[in-house]
């Protein structure tokens, strides 16, 4: 596998993977990984989540895709203007849109024309007409100054390149008093270096990832406050996986440092005045992912 070097070609690698993605149903790209057979590749499906308790769940929007469940810790409220980064065949969108109702309005964003598309096609299924799809970079969004008033983002600012830069564009779109809560890959010490920098494990969220200490100062670096982890769990890659980049000594070793690879559910808000305050709830977990309490 080749390193990857700039973040055109990091930005290429994810539209083609996700372009791929977007053919496919939820079944069909878990089938690769954590199945009966393991995993031979690293697959978009690898840290996913159930969404199929919550309401506004659509099935034929659920690609598997996400490291979390956003939406639910978002505290959101009938009537705001929600942005789903990243927001794929819609899984999240239509969620946010059960709560806000037909007085609110909800905008993914996504850089796959195919995702748009698809997104698209189930809003127009479902009837909903306060929900709508827009292509773009989350380094440059095609969102006017202050108008919304949640942002929601489900295992995808891990694959922007410069995140730094799109948090400063999070916090530019979002209203005073307008608050995020995004699921996101972190690492916790550093990833050996066969690991680092591999194309197909960028498009799997993981060599993407940064650490959760530089990952936070980038968010308060754009002006946030109230920025609290919401909910944190441990990751953990299957074995044949990690076996295509390191030595059985080197994977023995991996699992025996502190730290690691981990799924954060992270709440910010932007300074301003606001109707009421919201109550950050907070969970922490220690669940591991790749077995079959979170793959089947």
């Amino acid at each position: 596998m080749e390193t990857i070097k700039t973040n055109e070609e990091l930005k290429e690698i994810v539209k083609a993977t996700y372009t791929k993605v977007a053919s496919q149903t939820k079944s069909a790209n878990a089938a690769s990984c954590c199945g009966a057979t393991g995993c031979s590749t690293i697959d978009a499906a690898v840290m996913a989540e159930d969404y199929t308790d919550l309401k506004g769940y659509a099935p034929e929007a659920d690609l598997g895709l996400g490291c979390g469940l956003p939406t639910e810790f978002a505290l959101l409220k009938e009537g705001q203007t929600v942005l789903d980064l990243g927001s794929g065949a819609g899984n999240d969108a239509f969620v946010a849109r059960s709560v806000v109702g037909n007085s609110g309005r909800v905008i993914g964003l996504d850089f796959t024309e195919a995702m748009i598309r698809k997104a698209r096609a189930n809003a127009d299924k479902l009837g909903y007409n306060n929900v709508e799809f827009r292509q773009g970079d989350i380094e440059e969004m095609p969102i006017t100054d202050n108008t919304i008033d949640v942002i929601v983002s489900n295992c995808v600012l891990n694959l922007v390149p410069d995140k730094a830069k799109a948090f400063q564009e999070m916090f530019r779109v979002m209203k005073e008093g307008g608050h995020f809560s995004v699921s996101d890959i972190v690492l916790v010490g550093p990833l050996p270096k066969s690991l680092q920098h591999q194309a197909e494990l960028y498009a799997g969220c993981v060599s993407g990832a940064i650490q959760k200490d530089e990952y936070l100062q980038s968010v308060q670096q754009a002006g946030f406050t109230e920025v609290t982890i919401q909910r944190e769990k441990k990751i953990n890659l299957p074995d044949d996986l990690l076996s295509e980049y390191l030595t059985a000594d080197e994977i023995a070793a991996l699992k025996k440092v502190n730290g690691g690879i981990y799924s954060i559910t992270l709440f910010g808000k932007k300074p301003g005045p606001e109707a009421s305050q919201p109550k950050v709830e907070t969970e922490t977990k220690a669940k591991t992912c790749c077995g079959p309490e979170c793959c089947n």
